[in-house]
């Protein structure tokens, strides 16, 4: 169940961004939750967010995958309002592979997005991670979490993210990927990104969404919710989602999955999977929040997902 009564972003738009600002907040009862001071206590790890960086104990649990074997590094992609940084990594040499892109959270093209790239590299594929607040602002540079909601996430448009995904797909197919074998997946922000990205691209094969909001504040920046386009997918989506996650309903969790049984055939070939007691950001191995059993095997579940609509 969840820790508490969600609130309608509909009914009550600001309340329902202070609760999200709060579920992405570290659970660590030494700091303020969102506070500046949580914020530079928990600096001491370069390449990941400022915000949500392991320290003492946590360190252990990060995962960290070399890059023997692979070509990795940060690339420019072309867009139609100039170039973004991201990050590449595919195995060494390797041409016609399939392609997973990989969105970031709130925190931008951090360590720990890096190394989910050079895991699915691992696993063969071509991964590619676009910096979506390349214009808006360096979010590790905020003083916190409400800080990047209100710079950088709020003026982040649907419109302009989907179309630097379209680009990024534009350039991995043109880098040793395959244009008919394109993944996508994404965390918390951009976990709510691949559902869009999923009803708005028909060169998108599948989609692992790793508990993205399903109901967020309407606006114009952000048009839609995920329910409203669940049954008309193009391609298959995987969800991950946990029962404790304080800004994602299990309500909303349900109701998505109906909505998807009556959509049309990639809408109805997705499934979403609630992880009994699980918080937001579960796979977040540099986050207190991670949790072991659930990462791993949302993991495995995540790869074979691919592996079934993109290498097949």
């Amino acid at each position: 169940m969840n820790a508490r009564t969600p609130i309608d972003p509909q009914l009550n738009p600001l309340a329902a961004v202070e609760q999200e600002i709060d579920s992405l907040t570290p659970v660590n009862p030494g700091l303020l939750p969102g506070s500046r001071r949580g914020f530079l206590q928990a600096s001491a790890l370069a390449g990941f967010a400022a915000a949500v960086v392991p320290t003492g104990a946590l360190q252990a649990q990060t995962i960290t995958t070399d890059i023997n074997g692979l070509d990795a590094a940060m690339v420019q992609v072309p867009t139609p309002n100039g170039n973004i940084p991201a990050y590449m990594a595919k195995p060494e040499g390797k041409t016609g592979l399939a392609t997973v892109v990989v969105l970031h959270e709130i925190f931008g093209v951090h360590e720990h997005i890096k190394d989910v790239c050079r895991r699915f590299a691992k696993q063969g594929y071509l991964a590619i991670a676009p910096e979506c607040f390349h214009r808006q602002g360096d979010p590790s540079k905020m003083s916190g979490i409400p800080e990047i909601f209100e710079k950088i996430v709020s003026k982040a448009t649907d419109k302009q993210v989907l179309g630097d995904v379209e680009a990024t797909m534009a350039y991995a197919a043109a880098h040793g990927g395959v244009k008919g074998k394109m993944g996508i997946t994404g965390f918390c922000w951009g976990g709510r990104i691949v559902w869009l990205a999923s009803a708005a691209f028909k060169d998108l094969k599948a989609g692992v969404a790793w508990y993205g909001r399903i109901r967020t504040t309407v606006s114009e920046a952000n048009p839609f919710h995920p329910i409203d386009i669940a049954e008309k997918l193009n391609a298959p989506v995987l969800g991950l989602y946990g029962a404790a996650d304080n800004g994602i309903p299990n309500s909303d969790v349900e109701e998505m999955k109906t909505k998807l049984s009556f959509g049309g055939a990639a809408s109805a070939a997705s499934d979403i999977i609630l992880y009994p007691d699980m918080p937001h950001a579960f796979h977040a191995d540099y986050r207190p929040s991670y949790r072991k059993e659930a990462a791993e095997d949302g993991w495995k579940r995540c790869v074979a997902w691919f592996n079934k609509h993109l290498k097949a």
